[in-house]
C-alpha cells in the first residue's frame, strides 16, 4: 500500500455513511500517535474550566490513580473506534461510561464542551503536526462521530459539523476559562503521568516541551508559566521534523491497526476493568438511543431533535 493510497480511498467515501470507517482509519492507521496526542491536549483543556476541574479534583482520581484514569479514557475511545457504535462491545463501552458519570450532577453544556475537545483537539493537532493535514472527508467524519457519540450518550444540542464543534469550543472557552487552584492541581497530576513515561533525567525537559505546546489562554487558566518564544518554536519544530520522517515511512498495513499499550493493564483489559473501582457495583442502564429504539434509519440518527431538548443531565448521560 502506498503512502497516500488510504487517503485516496477516504476521498472516495461518503462521510455521511462511512464516518465510522473513516474515523477508524484516522485513529488506528493514518495518525495513531498524533490522534492520541490531540486527545491528550484535549484532556488538559478540560481542566481550564473551574467547574470541571473542581469536580475532578474532588474525586481525587488523578492524584490516586492518574495513569489508570488516563488509560481508561483512551481505552473507552479505542473500544468504540475499533468496534463501532452499533457493535455489542462498543455499546457496552457506552453503558460503562454512563455508569461512571451517572454518579455526578454535570451540566449538559459541560458534556458538550468535553465532547467538542475530542473532535477539535485531534483535528488541530494533526493539521499542525501530522505528516499531512486532514482532508475534508476526514474532518466531516470526526464531527459526525462526535455527533453520534452525543446521541448514544444522551447529550443534547451537539453540532453535526466540524465548524459547529469548533465554534462551540471557542465560545465556551472565552466564557468559562479562568484560573482556579483545582485547575493546576488536576493538570499537574496529569502532567506527572505524562512525564513519568520518560527517564527521570529527561522529565524536566519533557515538562517544558509539553508546556510549550499549550496556547496562552490555556496556560493562564491552568496557572502555568508562559514558555519563552524560543522554547515554543523549538517544540513545534521538533514535532514538524518528526512529521517529515513519518511521511517517508510506508503506510500501516490493513492487518496491523494501532492498538493501545496501556501501562495500567500490561496483561490486557476487559470493559469491567475500566473506570473507578466503585463504579463496578453500580447498575448498567440502557443507552439513551436504546430508550428511543435501536432500529432507526441512518438519516434519523443524523438529524436533530432526538436527544433531550431540555438540556438537563440525566442518569444515562455520559461523555467520552
Amino acid at each position: 500500500m502506498g503512502r497516500y493510497s488510504r487517503l485516496r480511498e477516504i476521498r472516495r467515501l461518503d462521510p455521511a455513511e462511512d464516518y465510522e470507517r473513516i474515523h477508524r482509519s484516522i485513529a488506528l492507521y493514518e495518525f495513531p500517535w498524533d490522534y492520541t496526542q490531540g486527545l491528550g491536549i484535549a484532556f488538559l483543556r478540560d481542566y481550564g474550566v473551574p467547574r470541571i476541574s473542581e469536580l475532578l479534583d474532588r474525586t481525587q482520581e488523578f492524584e490516586r490513580a492518574g495513569q489508570k484514569r488516563y488509560d481508561d479514557t483512551l481505552l473507552f475511545g479505542y473500544e468504540i473506534a475499533e468496534n463501532g457504535f452499533e457493535s455489542e462491545r462498543g455499546r457496552a463501552a457506552g453503558r460503562h461510561l454512563n455508569r461512571i458519570h451517572a454518579k455526578y450532577r454535570i451540566p449538559n453544556e459541560d458534556f458538550l464542551y468535553v465532547l467538542a475537545t475530542t473532535v477539535v483537539g485531534p483535528k488541530r493537532w494533526i493539521d499542525a503536526f501530522g505528516w499531512r493535514r486532514l482532508c475534508p472527508n476526514e474532518t466531516e467524519a470526526l464531527a459526525l462521530v462526535g455527533h453520534r457519540m452525543a446521541l448514544m450518550m444522551g447529550i443534547s444540542g451537539a453540532p453535526s459539523t466540524y465548524d459547529g464543534f469548533e465554534k462551540l469550543l471557542d465560545g465556551y472557552e472565552r466564557e468559562m476559562f479562568a484560573y482556579a487552584p483545582a485547575n493546576r492541581r488536576v493538570a499537574s497530576a496529569t502532567l506527572r503521568v505524562m512525564t513519568g513515561w520518560y527517564p527521570r533525567s529527561l522529565r524536566p525537559l519533557v515538562t517544558r516541551l509539553l508546556l510549550a505546546l499549550l496556547d496562552e489562554p490555556l496556560s493562564r487558566a491552568l496557572g502555568f508559566p508562559i514558555q519563552p518564544a524560543w522554547v515554543r518554536a523549538a517544540a513545534r519544530r521538533a514535532l514538524r521534523c518528526r512529521a517529515l520522517v513519518v511521511r517517508l515511512l510506508p503506510a500501516r498495513p490493513r492487518w496491523w491497526p494501532a492498538r493501545p499499550r496501556p501501562r495500567s493493564y500490561p496483561f490486557g483489559w476487559t470493559l469491567d476493568d475500566l473506570g473507578p473501582h466503585w463504579a463496578a457495583g453500580r447498575p448498567l442502564e440502557p443507552l439513551h438511543d436504546e430508550h428511543q429504539g435501536r432500529h432507526r434509519s441512518s438519516d434519523e440518527q443524523r438529524t436533530g431533535g432526538r436527544t433531550g431538548g431540555d438540556g438537563s443531565y440525566r442518569a444515562s448521560s455520559g461523555r467520552k
